[in-house]
């Protein structure tokens, strides 16, 4: 199992969403915690930067994954219009 880390940007994100929203959420990076790299059709590599992209609804994770940390680095959270810039 990883361990799962916020950045500030993240973390600001998942408090301004609504209670359910937000629980919704973090429950799949904890699922995804679990087991990182089994097929899911939710998650996709990103092009023409490193890390992946978790499909949550109209929201979307942005994470790395630090395999010599054991830790999965949630970069960003937001609607899937503005988070890839």
């Amino acid at each position: 199992m990883f361990n799962v880390e916020y950045t500030k940007e993240a973390r600001k994100a998942l408090k301004s969403l609504p209670a359910g929203t937000s629980r919704i959420i973090r429950e799949k990076i904890e699922h995804l915690a679990v087991e990182p790299f089994a097929v899911n059709n939710n998650v996709k590599k990103l092009a023409g930067r490193p890390g992946y992209r978790l499909r949550i609804g109209d929201w979307r994770v942005i994470y790395e994954i630090q395999e010599q940390r054991v830790v999965i680095l949630v970069l960003a959270i937001g609607a899937r219009g503005g988070i890839y810039q």
